[in-house]
């Protein structure tokens, strides 16, 4: 899976923000923090769930188990809004 082309991510002051561009079908932004900045980064390239989770783990402490349902979550709300090409 891949970030939409139709979807710019931007980062500013530690925010991350996901912006649809005018030929997007889902008008409005996106706001996450740190975490979401890291999974948008990786959705820059062909990916999976868990290389996305792996990534995480590697930058972040936690419990994989809970990262993995957070990255679930997050991947799930990006599909709804067409964010993400499979």
């Amino acid at each position: 899976m891949k970030l939409n082309k139709n979807f710019i991510k931007h980062t500013m002051d530690g925010q991350t923000v996901l912006v649809p561009i005018e030929s997007a079908q889902f008008h409005g932004l996106v706001q996450g923090n740190n975490s979401v900045g890291v999974i948008l980064d990786c959705l820059q390239n062909d990916v999976t769930e868990e290389q996305i989770v792996d990534e995480l783990c590697a930058r972040f402490r936690g419990d994989r188990e809970l990262i993995r349902a957070d990255v679930f979550d997050v991947v799930e709300k990006l599909k709804k809004i067409g964010a993400i090409d499979e």
